[in-house]
């Protein structure tokens, strides 16, 4: 199934006391697995940036109104967003900025049958804990090391690896430990990770011998020739 993870900046926080969507980032997903197919855009509020908005994103109007109209973009947006269901963080929040702009310009807003809202997911799994976006890329090792300030595309792929882990998904980086401490054993590396210790240190034995003697096999004919009434002899 294809799914979008998405995010949005915007210039405060309620699209309908004037406030605008200024960028989206969008990550396609199949089988809660990413294509490497991604949509970002950036977009002219037609209006000034409060200053609490740009300490969150770092995006200044000067920035801004130098990039296209949300009508200009709208169609490539829609045509990648598709009839896919759409996942956000809090996801009330970017429909409504979201269906905000596209009712602003006289286009079908976006059915909420459509939304998927990870807060809601986390909430049910993880009753009582932190739920922001940094608290669960923390709760599974997602590596945040490099989101200095919100962008509405990084917040976008680390959600959407925050979303498998959420529906029982894959393990961040999984190597199977067995796999890597016989690589080390076999090419003499240390691998302290998977072994607890340097595997250098261990005494590597020869491998034993599996093919059967000249004795043992003339034992086992011995021993066959014993049987009475066998079932392979009738």
């Amino acid at each position: 199934m294809r799914e979008i993870v998405f995010d949005t900046e915007t210039t405060g926080l309620d699209p309908k006391t004037g406030d605008r969507m200024v960028e989206i980032g969008c990550v396609e997903m199949v089988g809660r697995v990413e294509t490497g197919n991604t949509f970002h855009a950036y977009y002219n509020p037609e209006r000034d940036m409060p200053a609490a908005a740009e300490a969150v994103h770092g995006l200044s109007i000067s920035f801004l109104e130098t990039k296209q109209l949300f009508s200009e973009g709208v169609d490539e947006l829609l045509e990648f967003l598709g009839d896919s269901p759409l996942v956000a963080h809090n996801a009330g929040f970017d429909f409504s900025f979201l269906n905000a702009e596209l009712e602003r310009i006289g286009r079908e807003p976006i059915s909420f049958d459509r939304m998927v809202d990870t807060v809601a997911i986390a909430r049910k799994k993880h009753p009582g804990a932190k739920l922001s976006l940094d608290a669960l890329c923390t709760r599974y090792g997602v590596d945040r090391s490099h989101r200095v300030k919100h962008g509405a595309l990084l917040d976008a792929e680390l959600l959407a690896q925050v979303y498998v882990e959420l529906t029982g998904g894959r393990q961040i980086g999984l190597e199977l430990a067995s796999e890597r401490v016989s690589t080390s054993i076999v090419e003499g590396t240390t691998d302290r990770a998977s072994s607890g210790s340097d595997t250098n240190s261990r005494v590597r034995r020869q491998p034993r011998p599996h093919s059967p003697t000249v004795d043992e096999l003339a034992r086992h004919r011995e021993f066959m020739a014993g049987i009475n009434d066998a079932v392979w002899a009738r």
